[in-house]
């Protein structure tokens, strides 16, 4: 109940209605809500390239003050960012400026549509570029099924490099982070899962991680167990619902586009996952969905919503 007598679902209800009263003491929310919600650009990636000053006015219109961008288009997309009181907080790097693996990434720019940047670009300045617009995290966003390798020697080198580029970083006055998928929780031949062997190969000073909860629960683990598992290595939390008629996959190509759901719209438990992550140390949370079954500002509306009614 409220402090008004109202069910949370009768708030719920009402906010769905556009008519969202944040209840209780000076009518702030419980602490289960973060003070501030971010948006990762991915989820409109169909409209910012058409129109990011409207994109990103729509998304702080609904009430999101941070965002997470990607490196392609950044020196567009901060300023606007900004522009409408949005604060860029990270940025999802194309990931060989990371690892140094540029093969794989070129051979895959031949058959699919994806914009690398330009030959030379390094990770020097992919710091500087990120500083210029204000970011205080570079994220490792995905590995190419063609550059991953099911032993774990492979991620044990991925951890040193990654412990290389994070120094790096480090001392630029910015901090790296791993986000995962479905593939690290598939067990290497020894049993270990390839997140737990990466993890022991880097630096908790280096490398932190951005945990996507749904990549978590779709592969079958518990996204819970992970954060208290990762308690003070996991800077940013990703926040994305799993549809109960999801599919349970490793592999992120396995996965339909209708396994996505609003935040509060599927499965997991957002109000304790919430609860845990400030003890984890977790710093900022981006909502994002990988595929909405319309507009996507209409889906982080409906996630927004939820939030702060938590």
């Amino acid at each position: 109940m409220t402090d008004s007598g109202m069910t949370r679902r009768d708030v719920l209800r009402s906010a769905a209605a556009g008519t969202l009263t944040l209840l209780g003491t000076n009518g702030a929310a419980s602490a289960a809500a973060p003070k501030a919600l971010g948006v990762q650009l991915y989820t409109v990636r169909d409209l910012i390239g058409k129109d990011p000053a409207a994109t990103l006015k729509a998304i702080a219109d609904i009430g999101y003050t941070e965002v997470e961008a990607l490196l392609a288009g950044l020196d567009r997309v901060a300023p606007a960012a900004r522009a409408v009181g949005l604060t860029p907080i990270s940025i999802h790097v194309t990931t060989p400026v990371i690892t140094g693996n540029w093969a794989p990434w070129r051979e895959a720019a031949k058959r699919f549509p994806m914009t690398l940047p330009p030959e030379g670009y390094d990770l020097a300045a992919c710091i500087r570029d990120a500083k210029a617009a204000g970011a205080r995290y570079l994220v490792l966003p995905y590995l190419l099924p063609t550059e991953r390798k099911a032993d774990a020697e492979f991620y044990a080198r991925l951890g040193t490099a990654l412990n290389r580029s994070g120094e790096q970083i480090r001392k630029a006055g910015l901090q790296l982070c791993y986000h995962n998928h479905g593939f690290e929780f598939e067990p290497l031949a020894d049993g270990r899962r390839p997140l737990d062997v990466l993890m022991a190969a880097t630096d908790p000073a280096l490398v932190n991680l951005e945990l996507d909860v749904f990549w978590v629960a779709v592969t079958g683990a518990d996204p819970l167990a992970l954060i208290k598992q990762y308690s003070g290595r996991i800077a940013l939390l990703h926040l994305k619902d799993k549809s109960p008629a999801a599919p349970r996959a490793t592999q992120e190509m396995d996965v339909p586009p209708q396994a996505f759901a609003e935040v509060g719209s599927g499965t997991l438990d957002f109000a304790a996952i919430l609860d845990a992550a400030p003890a984890a140390g977790v710093e900022h949370y981006f909502v994002e969905q990988d595929h909405t079954p319309g507009n996507p500002i209409d889906s982080l509306r409906k996630s927004y919503v939820y939030l702060r009614a938590l």
